[in-house]
């Protein structure tokens, strides 16, 4: 475990470093040049394990530094000449419209290049057409936000692949998606899903219901998106990996029906795992639950014991291994990942001192405010925002999610495949996940507007985000490998793996 602690840490930290400071090879080099001096110590010196781990964790800074700097490349010269110009590209879509309240962001690849075009909201495209866009060309820009921070707005979009803007322009499909697109085919499902639901629940508990299972905020309105920011809800109507998890039970027990070989049965649930991802999002939380959770699956097939903080270490390290930008420039990843290490390894702590409630309430509260606690420093920095209500808004919530998860689940596949024929059964199966809904709205609606329910910190000095955190590792550390389950315990994917999904989301 310490030996996993040192490279993630240690890649992390030179990610961390490389992508606040632009430096050369030098400081590079010289990392390298501690790295081996701590293995030469090793050699000689009695303490040969706290000098191994040393450079081990110096040699994962080096790494983390130069995997950064590959990472953090230029935008291509032949786009740059075009900039501020009226271009005229063809190209192909690459994601669901993201819908506004007055335009949409459809992201189009161009020649391998990422580009986001900001359209009107006339313009129908789907994932994986060919298309012809127009309009002029920017480079992405950091701004000031309304609380006086810069958000590094070009470097959030290059995190997700995006280099160009294109904007005050048109698009039109050239030609439809060929119909082997697998991400086509998989959009196509999420919009049948959410078209089901439209016709099982009136608006606006159709689009909550929508972004309870496979995310996104479309159509709620800007009013009731404030609530549910306000009152520290917003968590569940993004896709994060709090609905992995429950999507993760949810497959266990479906093939637990079944009398398939364990291998192929544990197979069949990571393939439909990565299937859920596939049609909600590929978003960062979610890939980072997903990882964890087939991590899960692997240790339950092969009749292993699963440590939650191993599985949250490993699950870092590969992705920023494959995308380092997500670090400093993702704040839903950092926010996915400080609630998970919260849960992980500060819920115990608080559980152990909440003697007088009751076992379900305990656990309830004590993974709740874990949460919360740890992601705290991250919101302050990033938006500011404290939320007074966060904690009893979410206790009235959370426990309902997994419930109206499946109403709105069972209500979308109704109205999928009966809404047409017999639109009065798609609306009579799709009431329990209305009550719920218009529950969710109503805690949002009524904590957001109690006296004093948030406030805007106007600046939160990042040195008191690292000081926070080194405060929480302090408190944490003694507990270790909390959510070590073994397989034969019943329920290994199930309780468990159901307290260490994610609350918190971008």
């Amino acid at each position: 475990m310490n030996a996993l602690i040192a490279i993630v840490s240690g890649f992390a930290g030179g990610v961390f470093l490389r992508s606040l400071f632009y430096f050369g090879w030098e400081v590079t080099a010289f990392v390298l040049l501690l790295a081996a001096l701590c293995g030469g110590a090793m050699l000689f010196a009695e303490s040969r394990r706290v000098y191994s781990l040393a450079a081990l964790f110096l040699l994962c800074v080096a790494f983390g530094m130069v995997r950064s700097a590959i990472a953090d490349t230029p935008a291509p010269e032949a786009f740059l000449r075009d900039l501020r110009h009226r271009v005229s590209y063809t190209g192909t879509v690459t994601g669901d419209p993201d819908i506004r309240e007055k335009s949409q962001r459809i992201a189009v690849e161009v020649q391998g290049v990422g580009m986001l075009a900001v359209m009107p909201l006339s313009a129908h495209v789907a994932v994986g057409d060919r298309v012809h866009v127009s309009g002029t060309l920017y480079l992405p820009q950091a701004f000031a936000t309304d609380n006086g921070r810069t958000f590094r707005y070009d470097k959030y979009l290059q995190a997700r692949g995006v280099r160009f803007l294109i904007q005050f322009g048109s698009i039109y499909t050239v030609t439809p998606a060929p119909w082997y697109s697998v991400p086509a085919a998989l959009a196509r499902v999420k919009h049948a899903f959410l078209d089901g639901l439209g016709r099982a629940l009136p608006p606006p508990a159709s689009a909550l219901a929508g972004g309870i299972v496979i995310g996104g905020k479309a159509g709620l309105g800007t009013t009731i998106t404030d609530a549910f920011t306000r009152s520290g809800l917003v968590q569940i109507i993004v896709l994060s990996g709090y609905n992995v998890m429950i999507v993760a039970e949810w497959v266990m027990a479906f093939l637990a029906l079944f009398a398939l070989p364990r291998g192929l049965r544990y197979a069949a649930g990571g393939a439909g795992l990565l299937l859920f991802v596939g049609i909600a999002g590929v978003s960062a939380t979610a890939v980072r639950a997903a990882i964890m959770a087939i991590i899960a699956l692997y240790a339950r097939a092969t009749g292993r014991s699963y440590a939650a903080s191993r599985a949250l270490l490993v699950a870092v390290l590969l992705m920023l291994l494959y995308n380092p930008l997500y670090l400093v420039f993702d704040p839903g990843f950092d926010l996915s990942v400080a609630a998970t290490a919260g849960i992980i390894w500060l819920s115990p702590i608080i559980e152990a001192r909440l003697t007088r409630l009751r076992p379900f309430l305990k656990n309830a509260v004590a993974t709740t405010l874990a949460a919360q606690i740890s992601v705290l420093p991250l919101l302050l920095y990033n938006i500011g925002l404290f939320s007074l209500v966060a904690l009893p808004a979410n206790l009235l919530v959370n426990p309902l999610v997994p419930l109206a998860m499946a109403a709105a689940a069972v209500a979308g596949v109704v109205g999928m495949t009966l809404g047409q024929l017999i639109p009065l059964a798609a609306v009579i199966i799709g009431l329990p996940a209305h009550l719920l809904m218009r529950y969710f709205i109503f805690i949002a609606e009524q904590s957001s507007a109690l006296p004093y329910a948030a406030f805007t910190v106007a600046r939160f000095p990042f040195v008191l985000v690292l000081a926070a955190y080194a405060a929480l590792v302090f408190i944490a550390r003694p507990v270790r490998d909390y959510g070590s389950l073994k397989n034969t315990t019943k329920g290994a994917v199930g309780t468990k793996l159901h307290a260490q999904g994610v609350r918190l989301s971008q």
